[in-house]
């Protein structure tokens, strides 16, 4: 079994045991407090402002998360699963990326991309617009400019869909008919 026969079989009342983000077919899922909600959209829009870019990155940091989760405690919503999620809160994204450098969940080039975009994340914090962000992925950029936004845009478009995939690699390693039974 897989991601999307597991999606098909379920009903919508599940046991509130488990805790789980679920990628099948473009489409996400979030197992919680035992119902099935819908999660994200596969494709997230950025718009030039400042809530629209931390939101946006409030579900990369999310899907960073769940992949963690999904190492330690699996699926489980016990209360070690509760935990971590507290722990998860207090290490800052640039160690979680290191994380995974490490686990070999990401490459060397893509950690370094999403580096490069966290740091837009940490600047858009401090500050009141974008006016005042640059980018770097190479040669700094203001996310000011048309082009600047469009390239940081088009940089976060394809980190996401890159981390969407990950992150599906990384629920396959679910054993989904176990996981069926517990529903």
């Amino acid at each position: 079994m897989n991601a999307v026969k597991f999606i098909a079989n379920i009903k919508k009342k599940i046991s509130p045991e488990i805790r789980l983000y679920v990628i099948a077919k473009n489409k996400h899922y979030f197992l919680n407090e035992g119902f099935v909600k819908n999660g994200f959209d596969s494709k997230l829009t950025v718009s030039k402002n400042r809530d629209s870019v931390l939101s946006a990155f409030s579900k990369m940091a999310f899907l960073f998360d769940e992949i963690i989760r999904l190492r330690i405690t699996g699926y489980s919503n016990q209360r070690n699963s509760e935990d971590l999620l507290y722990l998860l809160n207090l290490v800052p994204i640039n160690r979680k990326i290191r994380i995974f450098l490490d686990w070999g969940v990401f490459g060397p080039e893509f950690t370094r991309v999403m580096s490069r975009l966290f740091e837009v994340r940490n600047d858009t914090i401090h500050c009141i617009s974008l006016d005042e962000v640059n980018y770097n992925p190479k040669n700094k950029i203001s996310l000011a400019s048309e082009s600047g936004f469009k390239k940081f845009s088009t940089d976060f478009q394809k980190a996401w869909t890159e981390l969407q995939k990950i992150y599906a690699e990384q629920q396959e390693k679910i054993n989904w008919d176990d996981l069926e039974k517990e529903i």
